[in-house]
């Protein structure tokens, strides 16, 4: 059984900064790339990055530059680091891996800017 499990969420002034943390059980982790995407209210999911097994990454046009991803395959652990952050910024953030053509969402962790 495959299960995310997001942290790292909170309340911060624009300008600040949170690392998101994930943790990922039922798969090899190292096997497989891994992606955020957030939720702001009123409006649809969207992708944000993703981290290859490989280790190449790819982000959103909105946030490049501010947020970088990351993974540790000894933790089965998967990073945001989110710099210079905006309201705009303000979402539920949810991790999310795709296994076997069935993808798996973490609970999610709120991301509150505040400016």
């Amino acid at each position: 059984q495959v299960q995310l499990v997001e942290s790292g969420g909170g309340l911060v002034q624009a300008g600040g900064s949170l690392r998101l943390s994930c943790v990922a059980s039922g798969i090899i982790f190292s096997r497989y790339g891994m992606s955020w995407y957030r939720q702001a209210p009123g409006k649809q999911r969207e992708w944000v990055a993703t981290m290859t097994l490989y280790g190449s990454t790819n982000y959103a046009g909105s946030v490049k530059g501010r947020f970088t991803i990351s993974r540790d395959n000894a933790k089965n652990s998967v990073y945001l680091q989110m710099n210079v952050l905006s309201p705009e910024d303000t979402a539920v953030y949810y991790c999310n891996v795709g296994v076997t053509g069935l993808n798996y969402w973490g609970q999610g962790t709120q991301v509150t800017v505040s400016s």
